[in-house]
């Protein structure tokens, strides 16, 4: 838990007023998105985040609006450190939104069309008040510490955000099973270290490294020669396959929590599990190219994605 100063609460203070009026502003702005939350995520999740879109198809119709309002949150608060230019304005966001999920479970959801969706949902599912919290204070902390010195950090933050949504997603569905909740946190470890594997070149150019510090310095990875040169080396591609191997061996384990049943995933919980085929998808190019991130094959859309969905999809595997 981070432990904030009085001045810098008192700064934060001074920055919400602001940053309510831009997030109630531009939701006013949108008549359509407050008249409509659930188009509203719906938009909002099919434009960013296209394999998200893709596994939403997969869940029945009564749940889909709640997958799209959780998605979008998790979405808004993922991409708030890349959208301020200072820490204590992304604080004031956090803020914004710790204060509008406190209201939402008294009935009364700020007018912005991500918060009245997430109203519906909570209303209609039985959604924990502390996974919302947890992603929230796991986004905080990633405003401070935007790099990981350590695989176990990096592993804790990644079940306090990829996995903590998973679990969000089992709630909405009704589904309080210890066995799918393990087997959903490894699925979530995997997601994290996959997409930021991705991301790589995109964090290296804002001169971030996403790869741990005790990985990194293992194989004499030079930060400095690959955030000015842009390009892979030899002692990168060695990293990016350890941590790539730890995201599959995170997969692997949620794979033998379904050992009993031959790997077949309950049919009610596979929405869900579809989240891993994505996963899947980028550690077999990652593997095609030998683990060079700044290869572009990465950045291209793999239009086998949508089909490799759906065929596991009916065969309840991943």
């Amino acid at each position: 838990m981070i432990v904030v100063s009085l001045s810098f609460r008192s700064h934060c203070l001074q920055r919400l007023s602001s940053c309510r009026r831009l997030h109630t502003g531009s939701a006013l702005h949108s008549e359509a998105g407050i008249s409509n939350p659930a188009e509203y995520c719906k938009d909002l999740v099919r434009k960013h985040d296209y394999e998200g879109y893709l596994t939403s198809q997969l869940y029945p119709k009564r749940f889909q609006g709640g997958y799209f309002a959780l998605r979008a949150f998790y979405i808004e608060l993922a991409t708030v450190r890349e959208a301020v230019s200072q820490a204590t304005l992304g604080q004031a966001r956090l803020m914004f939104w710790r204060d509008a999920i406190k209201d939402i479970y008294i009935n009364k959801p700020p007018r912005h069309p991500i918060a009245l969706a997430i109203h519906g949902a909570t209303r209609d599912n039985h959604l924990p008040l502390y996974h919302f919290n947890r992603i929230i204070e796991a986004r905080e902390q990633e405003l401070h510490n935007q790099t990981h010195l350590t695989l176990e950090s990096m592993t804790s933050h990644a079940e306090s955000t990829s996995s903590t949504f998973l679990y969000l997603l089992l709630a909405m569905l009704n589904l309080p099973s210890s066995t799918l909740a393990h087997a959903a946190s490894h699925i979530g470890v995997a997601q994290s270290l996959t997409t930021l594997l991705r991301a790589l070149p995109f964090h290296a150019s804002k001169g971030v490294m996403v790869i741990p510090a005790e990985i990194t310095a293992k194989h004499n990875v030079n930060q400095q020669e690959i955030f000015s040169k842009g390009e892979s080396s030899h002692g990168l591609e060695d990293a990016v396959f350890e941590l790539a191997t730890v995201a599959n061996d995170h997969l692997l384990t949620a794979r033998d929590m379904f050992k009993e049943s031959g790997g077949r995933v309950p049919p009610d919980a596979m929405p869900v599990f579809s989240a891993a085929i994505p996963v899947v998808s980028i550690l077999s190019t990652l593997e095609a190219v030998n683990f060079n991130v700044f290869n572009p094959s990465l950045q291209i859309r793999d239009w086998r994605l949508a089909w490799q969905v759906w065929r596991s999809y009916y065969k309840r595997t991943f």
